[in-house]
């Protein structure tokens, strides 16, 4: 079965209708057409093996068959939160952390931001994770969502167990990392990194701040380098 295509739904039933872009992906650009096997996923953590039986001009029905368990998705809730970047290299950084298996992406502007998010910007970000779920092999294609400052994209990870700050200004490489378990969020900033008012911020709220070593890494190189350690240090990389 890992070779079906797989297209991600909001509500999947023993007849599913597929429209939009799933629609013209799976018809269009892949030529599927009735009687192929896919899998349909709506972010439960479950694939959905169907078989197309009906296309129409604009959505194609699928038959559900088989409900089988992904075993793809990470037993830790991991959440990226990071700050918006120029260009296309936020785009990088949510391909990426899907790969790796993060749950939530929330994305923000800092002080130091340099770049402009609007509603089709972050459309963009949605689609890019749906594409690098379905590229992986993951049931579960996380929501990218926007906040406007550092201060009410941390306030939605003020209930996770490990929050993890990643500051160009620490001078040594904490071992916390190595100390993580269950529910993570990883922080990181933009192209200028954090401003002394945010790195406070962070600080009074509890984040346990950390080094990613002696070089200033990239906001996009940083991003993936932090994911990677921390889903290894969670056995996520086995």
């Amino acid at each position: 079965m890992s070779g079906l295509r797989r297209f991600f739904t909001d509500k999947i039933e023993e007849f599913t209708e597929i429209t939009g872009d799933e629609y013209s992906h799976a018809i269009n650009t892949l030529r599927c057409g009735v009687g192929d096997e896919i899998i349909l996923c709506d972010n439960s953590g479950w694939d959905h093996i169907c078989e197309i039986i009906e296309v129409k001009k604009k959505s194609f029905v699928a038959k559900s068959k088989e409900k089988r368990f992904n075993d793809t998705e990470t037993s830790s809730e991991v959440t990226l939160v990071c700050g918006y970047l120029k260009g296309d290299k936020t785009e990088y950084v949510v391909q990426k952390a899907v790969e790796l298996g993060v749950k939530k992406i929330i994305v923000f502007s800092s002080e130091f931001s340099s770049a402009y998010m609007n509603d089709n910007k972050l459309a963009r970000l949605n689609k890019v994770s749906v594409e690098a779920a379905k590229q992986c092999g993951r049931s579960i294609a996380p929501k990218v969502i926007y906040k406007e400052n550092f201060s009410s994209a941390i306030d939605c990870i003020k209930n996770c167990k490990n929050r993890l700050f990643f500051y160009e200004n620490k001078t040594n490489y904490a071992t916390h990392i190595c100390s993580v378990k269950g529910d993570c969020a990883v922080v990181i900033g933009s192209e200028g990194g954090f401003s002394e008012a945010e790195a406070a911020l962070a600080a009074s709220e509890g984040f346990v701040t950390v080094s990613l070593g002696k070089r200033i890494l990239r906001a996009d190189t940083a991003s993936v380098c932090a994911l990677s350690l921390v889903m290894y240090e969670l056995g996520e990389l086995e």
